[in-house]
């Protein structure tokens, strides 16, 4: 969802508060738990409250041409997003995008302090198109970021959409395209 939808959240929540090592995203580190782990050190470290960060997310939108790109692959497909970021962040977003279907992860809150954070299960992108495979679907994917490659991999068709450089030269098997309607043609041809 994020980058590729949407802004990345942690980015945003970066600029607003000037903590740069919350710039750190899925594109830079492969290790989702180091990346949370060391967000939540950032988060105490700082004070930060989860309705800190929410004000942040109240405040974005989609990417331009997120929300219609969307719009028009609902028209002839079914889409279910695969996503790292959590059930208390999407909400605003998700709002916004029609309220697609989102699989995502859970925050541990206490007293509005974000302590931990739950994954569905390990590798969820990944096993969520493995078991839509086992159900006869035609599954084809598109990320931007080293979270998403598993399910890239995984699916019958994969793309990468706006990713950056290191993510493009260590998977050079997924095509990668910059702009939507670009995404649009390379689905279109795969649901053929």
């Amino acid at each position: 969802m994020e980058g590729v939808l949407t802004p990345e959240i942690w980015i945003a929540v970066a600029e607003k508060t000037g903590i740069k090592e919350l710039r750190r995203t899925t594109r830079d580190e492969p290790d989702y738990d180091k990346l949370m782990r060391g967000r939540l050190a950032i988060l105490a470290q700082h004070g930060l409250k989860l309705s800190d960060i929410q004000k942040v997310i109240g405040a974005l939108k989609p990417l331009d041409g997120g929300r219609e790109f969307l719009d028009e692959l609902r028209t002839f497909v079914q889409v279910i997003i695969l996503s790292d970021t959590f059930e208390r962040f999407a909400a605003p977003l998700l709002k916004q995008l029609n309220w697609p279907t989102v699989l995502c992860h859970r925050l541990v809150v206490e007293n509005d302090r974000i302590v931990d954070y739950q994954i569905r299960i390990p590798e969820q992108k990944q096993r969520a198109v493995a078991a839509l495979k086992l159900l006869n679907y035609n599954v084809i994917s598109a990320g931007d970021s080293f979270n998403d490659t598993a399910m890239l991999i995984e699916a019958h068709q994969g793309f990468l959409f706006r990713a950056p450089d290191n993510v493009k030269q260590q998977f050079p098997q997924f095509q990668a395209v910059e702009e939507y309607s670009d995404l649009m043609t390379l689905i279109k041809a795969a649901v053929e």
